[in-house]
């Protein structure tokens, strides 16, 4: 029998191999063998993206929205810090009545005239009332803190005169969480032109703060 050319022979040996190479490539190359490549990668991207992505999860808030402010006081607290007022007050009008809440009551009996302001104010945070806490301390220097009231409680008086009428006025500020409560309590005398001592004034100042603290939680 007569062998083929070289060439030929060459040819014929590696057709095969060229062949098996061939169905190799489509195997290592085709739709199935990228799958899991390509979802390894996805896999890794996806893994990266929620490493990286910012949670979120919001802090829920331990107070949502101002309780009613004139119904926070007991009504002999009323007629005791402010003799002569009404006991069910004036609701200050709001631009967010969900966020910020004011009582008023005032009345004059005979010469001496008092005036307290009840506020509750809700943050978004326990963060963001501290720093407003922080704040209001920081304008009302001279004062100092109320234990166990709240968070962290803080009162001042400050006496002020005009026209020869002296005006005492007790601020005490509570922090309670997310929430503020204000407490506005002044007084003058109309006759002699003094004011009430500073005693009165914190005392009862923080008298109110408490019971519009227990009101607040109470309603949450």
């Amino acid at each position: 029998m007569r062998s083929l050319p070289l060439p030929l022979a060459l040819i014929a040996r590696l057709t095969p191999v060229a062949v098996l190479a061939c169905a190799g490539w489509v195997l290592n190359s085709g739709p199935e063998s990228a799958a899991p490549a390509a979802q390894d990668k996805t896999a890794q991207r996806t893994g990266t993206q929620s490493a990286s992505a910012p949670s979120t999860t919001a802090v829920p808030k331990t107070y949502t929205e101002a309780p009613a402010p004139c119904d926070s006081l007991a009504e002999k607290t009323i007629t005791s810090l402010v003799p002569g007022a009404k006991a069910a007050g004036k609701e200050i009008a709001s631009t967010d009545s969900s966020v910020r809440r004011t009582c008023s009551w005032n009345a004059l009996k005979g010469y001496d005239y008092r005036w307290l302001d009840v506020s509750f104010e809700i943050s978004d945070s326990d963060d963001e009332a501290r720093e407003q806490y922080e704040e209001r301390v920081e304008e009302k220097n001279g004062g100092g803190e109320v234990p166990g009231l709240g968070d962290a409680a803080y009162s001042v008086v400050n006496l002020t005169t005009e026209d020869d009428q002296k005006t005492r006025e007790g601020v005490v500020v509570v922090r309670a969480s997310n929430a503020l409560v204000v407490v506005t309590y002044n007084g003058s005398d109309f006759e002699s032109k003094e004011a009430p001592s500073s005693d009165e004034m914190n005392k009862g100042a923080i008298k109110a703060a408490k019971e519009a603290v227990a009101a607040l939680e109470g309603g949450r």
